[in-house]
């Protein structure tokens, strides 16, 4: 077994060793009849992933749009009468 390779049947026998590595060591490798099947990260890790690159404000400042001029006020007008 390589370092970070663990047969699946290996995987599932030893999980909590598995998760283990995973916080420890980083990603761990998962094979199924040989072949890479799936990675084990820990949450950190995962968190890393799926952060934005920038935040949501820069994302907006630096948008195509954002020198547009946009009207963003509110109608002051009341709501239409809705039959229910």
């Amino acid at each position: 077994m390589i370092e970070n390779h663990w047969p699946l049947q290996d995987a599932k026998n030893k999980f909590s060793n598995l998760v283990d590595k995973a916080q420890h060591n980083g990603p761990q490798i998962v094979t199924k009849h040989g072949k890479d099947a799936v990675v084990v990260l820990s949450i950190d890790e995962y968190k890393k992933l799926i952060k934005p690159k920038v935040s949501l404000v820069n994302f907006f400042q630096t948008s195509p749009l954002a020198e547009e001029n946009l009207d963003l006020t509110r109608s002051k007008e009341t709501p239409r009468d809705l039959e229910l």
